[in-house]
């Protein structure tokens, strides 16, 4: 495996940019607060996934995160959180939300950093796979759900508990599709957390084995994909998405981000802020 040493300080901090063969390797790098996700590494991990695309000895994208966890969320209480920055506005074309007022504010960042970006990685023309250990919870959920495939280790769990912040789900609103409707509706209507081997049973991973062979199972996955032809891969994923929107799911997207939006501003303006009142260490000890 080799390792970028052309990326930013910035990038290198919070996302690590390696190859291995014809897979390029996405890490989060963040393991200190569970890979949590700020704007940083948004735009870092845009910038890896730019860089992968554009390389044509680049076959598979490997999505992963460093350390016991993959990605435990939106970054909503350390000392790295920069919700009061501007972003570069890749996604969509608006105006920064830096000095604006109560939902203009989180309106135009939440549709730049979260909605919009998931949406432009689901479109990437090369597979990607998530390699998923331990906590992948709500905005760690968007992550895994981009990517094509998903392979987990049998101690990694899921769960989108923001509806104990009175917030109908994440901005990437996927849920029904990537779990079917029954299933969305208990892991949102109980907050709890759910297994490897349920996210298995219910379509949302494709491979369940030991963290000691997580890695191994992963690269063996990429490697197959890469032997296909590449516009062959292309256009399979692209007429997969297409299947999906035609299913209702960039429509029902766009709807539940605007009832997101609504819980936040119900929250702003019946309590001290647009979570509830709800911290990290508030959602944790919610969670059990």
């Amino acid at each position: 495996m080799t390792t970028d040493n052309g990326a930013s300080a910035a990038e290198k901090d919070v996302v690590r940019y390696d190859t291995r063969g014809r897979t390029a390797v996405i890490t989060l790098n963040r393991p200190r607060y569970r890979n949590a996700q700020n704007s940083a590494v948004t735009y870092a991990l845009d910038a890896g996934f730019q860089r992968a695309v554009n390389d044509d000895d680049i076959a598979v994208i490997v999505l992963a995160g460093e350390g016991e966890h993959f990605c435990a969320g939106h970054d909503i209480g350390t000392p790295g959180r920069d919700i009061g920055t501007s972003f570069d506005r890749k996604a969509v074309i608006w105006w920064d939300h830096v000095n604006k007022e109560g939902a203009d504010n989180r309106y135009a960042r939440e549709m730049e950093v979260y909605l919009g970006m998931c949406r432009r990685w689901r479109e990437l023309p090369k597979p990607t796979i998530a390699m998923v250990q331990g906590a992948c919870i709500a905005g760690g959920l968007m992550l895994a759900w981009v990517c094509d495939l998903i392979v987990a280790s049998d101690d990694a769990f899921f769960a989108d508990p923001v509806v104990r912040m009175g917030i109908p789900g994440v901005e990437y609103f996927a849920h029904p599709w990537m779990l079917g409707p029954r299933f969305a509706k208990e892991m949102l209507f109980t907050g709890e957390r759910f297994s490897a081997t349920r996210a298995y049973e219910v379509g949302m991973v494709s491979r369940v084995v030991p963290r000691a062979e997580l890695a191994a199972t992963t690269f063996e996955l990429a490697d197959k994909i890469a032997l296909m032809p590449r516009f062959g891969l292309a256009l399979a994923k692209r007429a997969v998405n297409q299947c999906e929107d035609q299913m209702g799911m960039r429509n029902g997207m766009d709807s539940v981000f605007g009832l997101h939006h609504v819980a936040h501003a119900h929250n702003a303006e019946t309590g001290a802020d647009s979570l509830a009142g709800m911290d990290a260490h508030a959602m944790k000890k919610a969670s059990g």
